[in-house]
């Protein structure tokens, strides 16, 4: 459909252009020189001793399950508002995801205390999710993950260059996980990007993503090496030339575009609570300096049926769409999660709408958009 307001835009100008033909020029497309700067520039922006990268952000999530060791007969505690993904990747290596509440119908993100409802003898690890760009408590859940031996592993997916209380996210646990799929803050189409402080687990993670394998192709066609050993089963998670090519030119532009969804969701604050105020807005009260805004999500008030309210906007052109159906409820999911009741999860992934938004919106496609809305929640 030819949305003339979609949900998001990918924003390359001719930097990203140039970049990508330059790797075409060079004839090395693989995992190169470029993968390395871009690691560690992405390493000095978070502030972190090792940035590894991957092919996605699955597979970062599913090396972070791997290096930290957890497995059959482990659990490891993570919403289920969140991605399929950070689910799926617990279960890669044999362990069980059990899901925790978010803590409030305003916060979508999990807490201390809600750790503290689902963990077990069994309990490993805590995957915390940075839901919408909206930090979790991070100094309290890793002191407690700390007293309880537990590993902590932050879903960074939507919060890229997002500090919490002077820190940034990603370096709070043992490891951070970022995404740079199309939609992403910082974006290279696929790509993900795995942040350490722990050498031992960096080294880990470098020898995984790549068949667990000694030395590198470029290592053997930079005369360094002429053979290698496997020393671990490993996987192909290793990124591209034009992943990283795109990545350096985008992480220049990280911050300036942040601010600009900033900008964005400030207007859509005041707009909403002016036109809609029987809908809400989660982390409204957050400040926003402190959140990468990676998308806008509200909740409807529950007597709007939210099919009606996506198909009015579809009709004038705008599109919305739903983060995120809970995980606990997909069929893939059915009986391997206890009949435990998920109140605030539930009532979010029943009445959740995500509106547009995207560095090159203006502040009139919000007014276009909220206008709209209002209507159609009236109707």
């Amino acid at each position: 459909m030819n949305w003339t307001l979609p949900l998001f835009e990918c924003d390359f100008g001719e930097a990203e252009v140039k970049a990508v033909e330059q790797v075409i020029r060079s004839g090395w497309l693989t995992m190169g020189t470029l993968v390395r700067k871009f690691e560690e520039a992405f390493a000095a922006r978070v502030g972190c001793r090792h940035a590894i990268a991957v092919s996605s952000c699955t597979a970062a999530l599913h090396l972070a399950q791997l290096a930290l060791e957890m497995g059959p007969e482990d659990e490891v505690i993570c919403p289920a508002l969140t991605f399929v993904a950070t689910a799926n990747a617990i279960r890669y290596v044999g362990a069980r995801p059990v899901f925790a509440d978010v803590k409030s119908r305003d916060e979508w993100v999990i807490g201390v205390e809600q750790i503290q409802t689902v963990e077990s003898p069994r309990t490993k690890g805590v995957c915390a999710v940075h839901y919408a760009g909206y930090p979790c408590a991070m100094d309290e859940i890793s002191a407690y993950a700390r007293a309880r031996g537990l590993k902590v592993i932050e879903d960074c997916a939507h919060a890229p260059l997002t500090l919490y209380k002077g820190k940034a996210l990603g370096t709070w646990g043992d490891i951070g996980c970022f995404s740079f799929f199309s939609n992403k803050n910082l974006s290279t189409g696929e790509g993900g990007m795995l942040v350490t402080d722990d050498d031992e687990i960096a080294s880990r993670l470098r020898l995984l993503r790549s068949h667990g394998m000694t030395t590198l192709t470029l290592d053997r066609h930079q005369g360094h090496a002429f053979s290698y050993d496997v020393v671990a089963v490993g996987f192909n998670y290793r990124p591209t030339e034009i992943t990283a090519a795109l990545g350096l030119v985008q992480l220049e532009k990280l911050e300036g575009k942040n601010e600009q969804r900033r900008t964005l969701v400030t207007a859509y604050r005041n707009q909403l609570a002016k036109e809609t105020p029987a809908l809400s807005v989660p982390f409204g009260s957050y400040p926003l300096e402190f959140s990468a805004c990676h998308i806008m999500p509200v909740l409807l008030p529950p007597q709007t049926e939210r099919r009606h309210v996506m198909e009015g906007l579809r009709q004038e052109g705008i599109q919305s769409s739903i983060h995120y159906p809970p995980i606990h409820t997909f069929q893939a999911y059915a009986g391997l999660c206890p009949s435990r009741s998920l109140p605030h999860t539930e009532l979010i992934g029943a009445h959740c709408l995500t509106l547009p938004l995207y560095p090159q919106m203006i502040i009139e496609d919000v007014d276009r958009c909220v206008k709209t809305l209002a209507q159609l929640i009236e109707a």
